[in-house]
């Protein structure tokens, strides 16, 4: 596997990078445990706090450097990956703020005695995470776990390592000790190696159900606590009492940004059928207008994909969809511009029985459905393997969370894109995988619940 930074605007290998050898990898093992290990015996969560603070203060004040490396390796608008950055030092104030409260002892009411509930560190983790957001997926599992007690390695995607490496360079900046956060740019097997040793207590995993798979496998056959976060198909349900103008606000940019690389984004357009000529002049014009370019480019509105592969096996996609019946209403017309651009695309008359129905199209795609009533609505949107998120759309507070409530999914947004916020758990069900990060939850999933019970005599 080769850890290359290749501009996906340029089509240039800005750089290429080492793999890490068998002896580094026992090497970070055998800090990091130690690591573990002095964190457990001083447990000087101060410290760590203050840390996190100074790595915020470093990400704020360096947000336009790492953004541009964050937009020259994958693509991304520097005004997404601006806010990313943002995202990121909001983040180390937010488990700041909580990590008393969250990681306080919990009373256990009992007459039989005293008990009570101890919340500590398990040990080394791997982080397997993935591309789209280059600073984001690793925060939202470095940070919470780095306030327990819990060391982490990284295998972050082989097409982004300079903004993974440039990460990690700036825990060490703020102060954090060797062993915190290590980048190693290691194969599938190193990695399964790492899971595999003693030492390492758990994995945490972002991308596609195949590698999520794989590292649920190796994780169980060696005992050790796994979370998943893997790809979605989410629905954007336009109930009859739906605020138009706020749809025509929020639908293409549910579908646009990061140029539609993102699980959580719409990907399946649901509509009632009186609506459903109108929702697609609306999305027909908004595609319509965008203007692709260079990511560092304000005036840029859809950047390119994050590399050839991902265009070629997009439009893999949008060709078999076509092949099974599916309709081009807009788009799917080569883009005569260098870089690894996609046109947007709407397709509509996806049937069951089309081998996309149930596909993840990770680009600038939208999947439009006409539905006869809102039963309707909600039985397409939970026919479906994944279960990440949704959207919905309804006038009505009460109407919208009833609808929220029937579908199969880990999160439902009202009236709005998708979010992702310190404060929110994230997370899904079904083969859009399992646990949650951020919130309270996140900070929760590999802490060891220690209870401590004394009897009353």
């Amino acid at each position: 596997m080769a850890y290359q930074s290749i501009n996906p605007f340029t089509n240039q290998v800005e750089k290429t990078f080492e793999n890490t050898t068998d002896e580094e990898l026992e090497q970070t093992l055998t800090t990091a445990h130690q690591l573990y290990l002095d964190w457990r015996k001083y447990n000087d969560l101060e410290e760590r706090k203050r840390q996190i603070l100074k790595l915020a203060q470093i990400l704020r004040e360096r947000r336009v450097e790492y953004a541009t490396v964050m937009s020259k390796e994958m693509g991304k608008l520097i005004s997404e990956a601006e806010g990313e950055v943002d995202l990121c030092a909001s983040f180390c104030d937010y488990y700041v703020a909580h990590a008393d409260e969250f990681l306080q002892p919990k009373i256990i009411a009992t007459t039989s005695g005293r008990a009570k509930v101890l919340k500590q560190s398990l040990g080394i983790l791997v982080a397997v995470e993935p591309w789209n957001f280059p600073f984001y997926q690793i925060a939202r599992v470095f940070i919470p776990n780095f306030i327990v007690g819990n060391p982490m390695i990284l295998k972050d995607a082989s097409n982004c390592p300079a903004s993974a490496q440039a990460f990690a360079d700036a825990v060490k900046e703020a102060g954090a000790p060797a062993g915190s956060l290590t980048n190693l740019f290691l194969s599938y097997d190193q990695v399964n190696k790492a899971i595999a040793d003693k030492r390492v207590a758990g994995v945490c995993l972002t991308g596609s159900e195949r590698g999520g798979a794989t590292v649920a496998k190796e994780a169980g056959a060696n005992l050790k606590k796994s979370t998943l976060e893997l790809g979605g198909n989410d629905a954007f349900i336009i109930l009859d009492d739906a605020d138009w103008d706020l749809v025509e606000k929020v639908a293409p940019a549910a579908r646009l940004y990061n140029a539609g690389q993102v699980c959580t984004s719409s990907k399946r357009f649901i509509v009632l059928e009186k609506d459903y000529d109108r929702f697609l002049k609306m999305m027909k014009d908004a595609f319509s207008k965008v203007k692709m370019g260079d990511p560092l480019d304000p005036l840029t509105t859809l950047a390119p994909l994050s590399s050839k592969k991902a265009k070629e096996k997009l439009q893999q996609q949008v060709a078999t969809a076509v092949e099974n019946g599916a309709k081009v209403y807009y788009g799917n017309k080569p883009v005569d511009m260098e870089g690894q651009f996609f046109m947007p695309t709407i397709l509509t008359d996806i049937t069951p029985d089309n081998p996309i129905f149930d596909t993840e199209m990770f680009g600038p795609v939208a999947s439009v459905y006409k539905v006869s009533s809102e039963e309707e609505a909600i039985e397409l949107a939970n026919n479906s393997s994944y279960g990440l998120g949704n959207t919905i759309f309804s006038n009505d507070s009460e109407h919208a969370e009833r609808v929220a409530a029937k579908i199969e999914t880990g999160m439902s947004w009202i009236n709005a894109g998708w979010a992702s916020l310190p404060e929110l758990p994230f997370g899904g069900v079904k083969n859009s995988g399992y646990g949650r990060e951020l919130s309270s939850y996140g900070i929760d999933e590999f802490t060891n619940k220690h209870l401590i019970y004394e009897v009353r005599q």
